[in-house]
């Protein structure tokens, strides 16, 4: 969930702080705060709400005036300004609150009772009271509700015996649960000390200096040479090198890798928001997903170096596990393998599924969906799937991440970097790389004939060109609708088949960035009970794209209008048997039936961006969520 920034080198470490944890903001947080070191002492300041505060504090700090501003330490309390410190090591922090109100205490970097050794931590301490009591009876002193405050008591309690490094080391072996963090003591000026356990953590390579953060854009405008830190390992890092080791304190390598991003694509590139930026860059982004894999007219070629195809033979039944926006891009994959490829697929929610004893075999692919590749319940699917015997393949955006290492074969969207909470591009990538593995089954098993694979080859390819066509030809009619019911306080979706995934979708997206109560079912359902909240003021929106079973879903929506309510829908372009059951409607290109959902989720996007702006809401920074779920 949180953010975590570290820097060790010859700059002034302020600064490069701050903005790196401003690159990181996408991740959702409510407090920040930052630790300096230099002479052999510490100074922090932390702020409860967005970063702005935080620099406002640090400023009052600067200026000498402590007031107000939140703790500033140095050693065993006494106030100090962080510039008097010229400091080139620190550590940085955004928290997003899970043990411990939001409050100043409780935000990060916590300290020991010396006040001398300080953590910032990602993830959850799961036997965090079993510590707290032990380390409570030797004297320690806590000053937060958090579990994370118990790493920097424990660290510093195995440093009476050794140095940082052989304190994290036996700390990390006392720790149960996910989690990730970066230690930095006064003793031990010029290194940082991290340790990784399934929460991301990455390393950020400079001459003479040093990054850590959760995430590339923490450090990315310093550097593009990066090493990944693999799960369940320690780093040590000064201003000459980088060390990795096993728990057990053998050394390790980790390659470094360059990766080929560059800070303007963490910009706004002119759009008023990072949300309307990437719904625009959906084209582009889904061309990246298909492109080179739909270079044989008559196939799919997903023959990669991470994707061995060999799990795709010889199996029987496919299992989706994902949650969230991820889970909504899965549904539309089922329906794609099981129409194209004939093969069974069960789709569940990660975290539901992991605690159901579940039953998987070796003739079963299990396909788990994480747009980040860190996402905790996610990955414990993947992880148990896998111990049973089933083959593991994961689908995910990040290059490195933990699901690329705990699956058997990796399928990448390359949707590029997503900096808005609200998923828009990384979810039409998900979909388009279901699609390809969609319709290479189907190529492996022989049921399609050729000429509608290469129907549908042709039709994945234009893709990208439709996407942009349809962006461009209905901003205006959705900004307007959008306009036209930013009022209402309840919505409902409806779809059929393939539909009801792209309603689940629209319906996240309204609720997520807007704070409207939406509720979205599959139309067949609406007489089961959603039909009781049907009146004049319901919008009601319908996927009603031309699928095989749309006459069914007109009448559903004929069943909307008589209960009075306002009937959006989505059409397929040229078919007007929507015109006398929906006040308005929006149209997306003719393409086939079943790649209609990707087009379909489109406008539901633009619509829900629209009402959240109208409703002056920040659309980048949804309340309460954030951007990748590293905690159970």
């Amino acid at each position: 969930m949180c953010g975590i920034v570290g820097y060790v080198g010859q700059r002034p470490v302020q600064e490069i702080l701050l903005a790196g944890l401003e690159k990181l903001e996408y991740r959702g947080y409510d407090s920040a705060g930052v630790s300096v070191l230099a002479d052999g002492e510490i100074a922090s300041v932390r702020a409860v709400g967005n970063l702005s505060k935080l620099r406002q504090a640090v400023l009052h700090a600067n200026n000498g005036n402590a007031n107000g501003a939140g703790p500033v330490r140095r050693n065993a309390g006494t106030v100090v300004a962080v510039a008097e410190l010229p400091a080139t090591s620190g550590i940085g922090h955004t928290r997003w609150a899970t043990h411990g109100r939001v409050t100043e205490s409780n935000a990060h970097p916590h300290f020991d009772t010396s006040d001398r050794l300080h953590v910032v931590v990602n993830g959850i301490v799961e036997n965090y009271l079993a510590l707290k009591q032990r380390l409570g009876d030797m004297g320690t002193r806590f000053t937060s509700e958090t579990d994370a405050e118990v790493i920097a008591h424990l660290v510093s309690h195995h440093m009476a015996r050794g140095s940082l490094v052989e304190a994290v080391r036996a700390a990390y072996a006392e720790l149960e649960g996910h989690y990730a963090f970066v230690c930095m003591s006064a003793d031990e000026p010029g290194t940082l000390v991290g340790a990784r356990k399934e929460c991301p953590l990455i390393v950020g390579r400079g001459d003479g200096e040093q990054f850590l953060g959760s995430a590339i854009p923490a450090f990315l405008a310093h550097t593009r040479d990066v090493q990944f830190i693999e799960n369940e390992e320690i780093v040590v890092l000064t201003p000459d090198g980088v060390e990795f080791l096993a728990p057990d304190g053998t050394p390790v390598e980790r390659e470094i890798t360059r990766v080929d991003w560059d800070e303007s694509t963490a910009e706004k590139g002119g759009y008023e928001t990072f949300m309307l930026k990437e719904i625009h860059e959906q084209a582009d982004a889904v061309a990246e997903t298909v492109a080179d894999r739909t270079t044989r007219p008559d196939g799919v070629d997903l023959a990669e170096a991470e994707f061995d195809e060999s799990l795709l033979e010889g199996i029987d039944r496919i299992l989706i596990l994902a949650a969230g926006t991820s889970f909504h891009a899965g549904l539309i994959g089922r329906y794609a393998i099981e129409e194209w490829a004939r093969l069974p697929v069960e789709m569940d929610i990660a975290s539901e599924w992991r605690y159901r004893n579940p039953i998987v075999s070796e003739r079963e692919l299990v396909i788990g969906i994480t747009q980040s590749g860190e996402t905790a319940d996610t990955l414990a699917a993947m992880r148990l799937a896998r111990a049973r015997g089933a083959r593991v393949l994961a689908c995910t955006n990040v290059v490195g991440s933990q699901a690329t290492r705990d699956a058997d074969g990796v399928l990448y969207t390359r949707a590029g970097m997503e900096i808005s909470v609200a998923a828009t591009k990384t979810f039409v990538c998900q979909v388009a790389a279901m699609y390809l593995l969609a319709l290479r089954l189907a190529e492996l098993r022989g049921t399609m004939d050729r000429a509608r694979l290469v129907e549908l080859v042709a039709d994945v390819k234009q893709l990208p060109a439709r996407i942009a066509e349809l962006i461009e030809a209905i901003e205006a009619p959705v900004r307007d609708a959008a306009e036209r019911h930013a009022d209402s306080d309840f919505y409902l979706y409806l779809g059929r088949h393939v539909g009801r995934a792209v309603a689940l979708e629209g319906a996240l997206k309204l609720k997520e960035i807007s704070y409207i109560a939406t509720d979205a079912y599959a139309g067949g359902e609406m007489k089961h009970g959603p039909i009781a909240l049907l009146d004049e003021s319901t919008p009601v929106v319908c996927v009603a794209t031309d699928m095989p079973i749309l006459d069914k879903m007109i009448s559903n929506i004929q069943e909307v209008r008589a209960r009075g309510a306002h009937v959006i829908a989505i059409a397929t372009e040229g078919d007007d048997r929507l015109e006398p059951v929906a006040e308005e409607i929006i149209y997306v290109p003719r393409t086939d039936w079943m790649l209609q959902a990707l087009l379909a989720v489109i406008p539901l996007q633009l619509f829900a961006y629209h009402v959240a702006r109208k409703r002056g809401l920040n659309v980048d920074q949804p309340r309460n969520l954030a951007k990748t779920v590293t905690v159970e």
